[in-house]
């Protein structure tokens, strides 16, 4: 059956939807910190260790994907993505020690999810006309999202299963969702390089560009992944009941989906730089409410604003990709600028696990994150109105 163009659009966009909402439960990582804890016997910084060594996976993932595209058609791709998180799950759910879990959850899961990622990505990028702010707004929104939705899931499925069981469900969400992906990828028809456009092996990097838009990306990833990994764990810390760190890890995320949506339109109308400086400024503004209302009221708006600053900045990004590079080299670009994203996650949220375990308490890793959004916001500014590449290099 040959679709319209406008219809493999939104074949491609419910592609993206259905395969990344699972692997986006890897942000309600932080409502699994305590029952983890009790199950293999281990501390905060061992438990953080392993949502940081689920990002490098990740992004190990991301950056094989240009290569695999290539080679495997985008339905036999997905499948194989669903094949492996699923059983990195299954292997995880029966861990009897931390490295068993660390493989499962932090190799293999994170590997598929990786992959996925950049080749449902890649794939809206060269369906979808016009708007394309917007739309790689609403992809990279998906990961928090599936978050949001999952951190209610998690807290009521440990508390009635257990955490094995739970893990083993997941597994079987992650394989049926990429089953269902791969058919929507195939009605979609895509094409993951467009003869017409310029290729990626012909690109001209612009280094300096690329470093800077990087290092905005890092510095607003390291606020907001240190508050979406330990969310629940922040809130309790700050006197919150557990009911409110659920609630916050299911809302903080939900936020960091609209405002990842929100930074992909904005870039459709505003300029990059004025965006991420503004992102930033907002995310600086949440950590100074926090460390001067320092409590359970102010908890949960305070990371609310960490987190959607760094929500504003994800989507900007995906979209200043878009109108710097050429789209045939989106996913070389993205996967590889992710790079920044690995590095903020077994940084600043890890330094956070170190110092909780020292002080039993956050303050110290709320004022780096601010110090951190105000380098951000001065880099931003540097970053070109609109650049794009139309010359090989």
């Amino acid at each position: 059956m040959q679709l319209t163009p406008r219809r493999r659009s939104a074949a491609a966009i419910a592609a993206a939807t259905v395969l990344n909402l699972p692997f986006g439960t890897l942000y309600a990582f932080s409502v699994l910190l305590k029952p983890l804890e009790a199950m293999l016997g281990v501390g905060r910084a061992e438990t953080s260790a392993v949502f940081g060594f689920a990002t490098i996976t990740l992004t190990v993932g991301m950056n094989l994907a240009p290569r695999l595209y290539g080679a495997l058609s985008p339905p036999r791709l997905a499948l194989a993505c669903g094949a492996c998180s699923a059983g990195g799950l299954l292997l995880a759910a029966g861990a009897e020690g931390l490295a068993q879990f660390a493989i499962g959850y932090g190799v293999l899961f994170g590997l598929g999810a990786g992959v996925g990622f950049i080749l449902v990505q890649q794939g809206v990028n060269q369906t979808v006309k016009g708007k394309i702010g917007l739309a790689n707004g609403y992809v990279v929104g998906l990961f928090p999202l599936g978050a949001m939705l999952g951190a209610p899931l998690f807290g009521w499925a440990v508390a009635a299963f257990g955490l094995r069981p739970l893990l083993a469900g997941l597994a079987l969400a992650v394989f049926a969702a990429c089953a269902i992906g791969a058919t929507l990828l195939r009605l979609a028809v895509i094409r993951m390089h467009d003869g017409g456009a310029e290729a990626a092996g012909s690109l001209d990097m612009r280094w300096a560009l690329f470093l800077r838009l990087g290092s905005v990306f890092f510095l607003a990833a390291s606020a907001g992944l240190m508050v979406m990994s330990q969310a629940a764990g922040i809130i309790l810390a700050y006197g919150g009941t557990t009911a409110l760190a659920l609630a916050a890890t299911s809302g903080i995320t939900g936020a960091v989906a609209v405002a990842r949506l929100a930074g992909g339109w904005l870039v459709d109308h505003f300029s990059v730089p004025r965006v991420a400086a503004g992102a930033h400024l907002w995310s600086f503004a949440g950590a100074l409410v926090l460390t001067l209302w320092a409590g359970p009221a102010a908890a949960l708006p305070a990371l609310a604003m960490i987190g959607m600053g760094y929500g504003f900045v994800s989507g900007l990004t995906a979209a200043a990709i878009a109108q710097y590079w050429p789209k045939n080299a989106f996913g070389l670009i993205a996967s590889r600028l992710y790079i920044a994203w690995c590095a903020a996650a077994i940084g600043l949220p890890v330094i956070a696990g170190l110092l909780y375990d020292r002080t039993q308490g956050y303050g110290g890793a709320v004022l780096i994150a601010a110090g951190v959004n105000v380098l951000g916001a001065f880099l931003a500014i540097g970053l070109p109105a609109r650049a794009r590449a139309t010359a090989p290099a």
